[in-house]
């Protein structure tokens, strides 16, 4: 039985993430700070030994080295890695934008990703042809960005396409590959009730597109909905 961890999974993408790769007869991992929402607990009820709910806060390396520790307790390989941790800060302006929401943001977004993976990176090697999915943003794409909009998001999920080429590099000789995605604009809490795309299909298209990974597609930035290059 292949085994997912899904950062970020107590609610919106990560929570919907871990539901679905359950229903494909997954054993899943679902990290993340708020262990004690009601969903994840229904879904660990429904799924008995099949849904482990861990904490873990990507931004202190104290808390991913003690996730890892307790992830080789339950498991002894991870097939699928999916950092979905996020944090968006709304409402920044040019004139606004605070050393903190940066600060706070790149921990989140970008090193959290890279963190974790180095953390875990024993368990995808055990897995053989594991894949890492970084959920990015098409907000990420300097080549394609011409507003000042949401800057300390897009410039810290821009830090996290790096993160995804370094660990391209570096994990790609290992049989692991690691590719970044753009979900779409999804109905969460951060995507909002106006995003033109449901959270149910956001996460089918990430799976999919996550678990079709091939050696080649090591350091790609990926729109999940069809499978096209965005421009870095």
């Amino acid at each position: 039985m292949p085994v997912a961890i899904v950062s970020g999974a107590n609610r919106g993408l990560g929570l919907e993430l871990v539901q679905q790769l359950l229903q494909r007869g997954w054993r899943v991992i679902a990290a993340c700070r708020k262990t004690r929402e009601k969903r994840l607990t229904e879904l660990a009820g429904s799924h008995p030994g099949h849904l482990h709910v861990m904490p873990l806060d990507v931004t202190s390396e104290r808390s991913i080295a003690a996730f890892a520790g307790q992830a080789t307790l339950v498991t002894d390989r991870v097939d699928l890695l999916i950092n979905n941790a996020g944090v968006l800060v709304s409402g920044e302006r040019f004139g606004e934008v605070t050393a903190r929401s940066l600060t706070e943001s790149f921990a989140v977004n970008a090193a959290g990703a890279l963190l974790l993976t180095q953390a875990c990176v024993g368990l995808l090697r055990v897995a053989g042809g594991a894949r890492v999915a970084n959920v990015s943003t098409v907000m990420a794409s300097i080549a394609a960005s011409d507003t000042f909009r949401t800057p300390s998001y897009a410039i810290s999920k821009a830090a996290l396409n790096m993160v995804t080429r370094l660990l391209a590099a570096e994990l790609s000789p290992q049989g692991i590959c690691v590719a970044a995605f753009h979900p779409g604009w999804v109905q969460t809490d951060m995507g909002g009730a106006n995003a033109p795309l449901a959270v149910e299909r956001a996460a089918t298209l990430l799976i999919d597109r996550a678990l079709a990974l091939r050696p080649a597609d090591a350091g790609r930035f990926i729109a999940s909905e069809d499978g096209r290059d965005i421009p870095w």
